[in-house]
């Protein structure tokens, strides 16, 4: 337990970094264990009401693949991937839209609301904001092309926190709409409203090397030559790539961080060192 004086120099230690990023957009990609173990959860709300009530503003997009891949199981919707990514049919995309905006956004938002966070919950669809293309071979899952920040700059100068479920629509009249990749989803916004940062929440200590050793930062050169070698291989590749996107389109720094770690989003962000990779633009 610590003591007073360790309990003052914790918060001291922070200040800094209060200062640096107050009034500071950060969008977080919300997935993996951090979605579904209900005390990391509960840490997670209580952590983006802390950086919600000291300046940040705060934009959530929530993965939910597990729960898709659960209840199109239940229907008899047989669940295809093609390189990690949904193969999404009619009744696929109407299960997604489903299990994101009507099961998962609803319940993040009502914990973060509970834990004091000004949450609302949205989806591509709103306002229009996210426009995908469908990727070839997919199906309506979709790559995100066209994002117009107006909604969420009009949340955020509000003091919400929006909670983005990864479903896209389209230029096309009456087209159903597009299942959405969260991180590729995350780092869209992330790009069109020049966030400060980016943190990919996953269920792994970050960027590893060969000896599993975390590399605890990495260049964009850095992160081509990991992928050369095969040290950046499977699951890891579309966050890294969804991280460099990020960069690429003017954001500072990008994150990819073990949401299973009580208040990794904390640690992160108020630590000299972190819990995660950073990748630098």
């Amino acid at each position: 337990m610590q003591t007073k004086p360790q309990v003052v120099h914790t918060l001291l230690d922070a200040l800094p970094y209060i200062r640096k990023f107050y009034g500071e957009t950060i969008v977080i990609k919300y997935g993996g264990a951090a979605q579904i173990d209900p005390a990391l959860k509960d840490k997670f709300a209580q952590d983006i009401a802390l950086l919600s009530l000291v300046g940040m503003k705060i934009i959530i997009v929530h993965g939910g693949g597990k729960s898709i891949t659960e209840l199109s199981n239940r229907l008899g919707v047989k669940a295809e991937f093609v390189n990690g990514l949904r193969v999404s049919d009619k009744d696929s995309l109407r299960i997604a839209q489903m299990v994101l905006c009507g099961e998962i956004n609803t319940e993040i938002v009502s914990l973060l609301n509970d834990h004091g966070a000004k949450a609302i919950g949205i989806n591509g669809k709103d306002g229009g904001f996210v426009k995908a293309v469908a990727i070839e071979g997919l199906g309506y899952t979709g790559d995100p092309r066209e994002v117009n920040p107006d909604l969420l700059l009009k949340l955020i100068a509000d003091r919400f926190v929006p909670v983005v479920a990864p479903i896209a629509g389209s230029s096309e009249p009456t087209h159903p709409g597009f299942n959405v990749n969260a991180d590729a989803m995350a780092s869209a916004i992330a790009g069109a409203i020049r966030a400060k940062k980016t943190i990919f929440m996953t269920d792994t200590t970050g960027v590893l090397d060969k000896d599993k050793n975390l590399l605890r930062s990495l260049s964009r050169a850095d992160v081509e030559r990991l992928k050369a070698d095969g040290t950046i291989a499977g699951g890891m590749i579309p966050k890294v790539d969804s991280a460099l996107e990020a960069l690429s389109n003017g954001v500072d720094k990008a994150h990819i961080l073990d949401g299973r770690v009580e208040h990794a989003l904390l640690l992160e962000i108020f630590t000299s060192q972190g819990v995660g990779t950073e990748i630098l633009r």
